[in-house]
């Protein structure tokens, strides 16, 4: 068995993508890509040179082989995922009408991974782990769904893994109502919470920054941290809050994937065990480079790359394509 830093699950879609910003009706040529929140953070993990598992049931089809192979080739341990014949691979297709403007057009209803079951995971190869990653958009892919995710993250509280959540709240997936639901459950369970202010003010109905991870936070009982964009994050901890300002992104080229970067880079530094400003400074860093390059994974740095982002010397912060 192989033995991991980190533990995510979650469905990966083959992603179309084209090079041109145009309405879809009007492109002719889909570029064939990869597409997961999960799967990005631990494809960002391995970039940094951490070990990460991933696990998913992806169809039986020329699909499913391609994104089980993208996934392993970057460096991440896929040897717990299945396949599975009862139902394809799901489908993801990106327009991009502006550098801000993008809309996302998914097929994945009824898709192999929504079919994944609790009994599917290993515990032995979860327990071994140090930190587990969920995000809010595989519960909302199904009951079996959101049964794996509980599952998950009850072999972690049980084998003692901190448990990180980036809720990645996805609408078009379930109702708010439901979304809500379980995304305060999921909370509330997780050690550490990586909102954007729009998802925590959607969990907790509050608006102000400060009191929203006042709230999430539970009495200090967790670390919050709150994504503000361009502006940078909010950290809350019990002995900590404070801002952590962004770095400057000349160009938006797409903005998908800026926050599993973020996440990422604040897993890394939990890892490191590095203070909290740092871990949050680099993540921060990480979600500026995603932005600017076209894909969701193809930005993600290396921990070096990162780091020579972050160099006060403006020479050297810029990234070399």
């Amino acid at each position: 068995m192989n033995q991991v830093d980190v533990f995510t699950l979650g469905e990966t879609m083959v992603l179309f993508q084209p090079e041109q910003m145009a309405p879809l009706d009007y492109v002719s040529h889909f570029p064939k890509k990869i597409g997961g929140a999960e799967s990005n953070v631990a494809i960002g993990l391995a970039r940094l040179g951490h070990s990460v598992g991933w696990f998913s049931q992806l169809g039986e089809d020329p699909f499913g082989r391609y994104v089980h192979k993208t996934i392993r080739g970057e460096g991440v341990d896929v040897s717990t995922c299945r396949f599975t014949s009862e139902a394809p691979t799901g489908l993801l297709f990106k327009e991009q009408l502006s550098p801000e403007d993008l809309n996302v057009y998914y097929y994945r209803q009824g898709s192999a991974a929504s079919l994944m079951q609790p009994d599917q995971l290993d515990e032995d190869y979860i327990a071994q782990a140090k930190i587990l990653h969920v995000t809010g958009i595989t519960p909302a892919l199904s009951e079996s769904g959101y049964q794996t995710v509980m599952k998950a993250i009850q072999i972690a509280e049980e084998n003692g893994l901190t448990i990180v959540f980036d809720p990645n709240l996805r609408l078009k997936l379930w109702t708010e109502e439901k979304a809500k639901k379980v995304l305060n459950e999921i909370a509330s369970k997780a050690d550490v919470i990586l909102p954007g202010l729009d998802e925590g003010q959607f969990m907790t109905g509050l608006k102000h920054v400060e009191e929203v991870a006042e709230q999430l936070s539970d009495h200090g009982n967790k670390t919050v941290i709150i994504k503000l964009g361009s502006e940078g994050s909010y950290i809350h901890t019990k002995n900590q809050q404070s801002y952590v300002h962004g770095f400057p992104v000349k160009q938006v080229v797409d903005p998908v994937g800026a926050g599993d970067g973020f996440a990422a880079g604040v897993i890394s530094g939990l890892l490191r065990e590095e203070p909290i400003e740092t871990t949050v400074r680099r993540a921060n860093a990480i979600g500026a480079m995603v932005v600017g390059m076209k894909g969701d994974i193809e930005g993600l740095p290396s921990f070096y790359a990162v780091e020579r982002f972050m160099s006060p010397n403006e020479e050297h912060r810029d990234v070399k394509r």
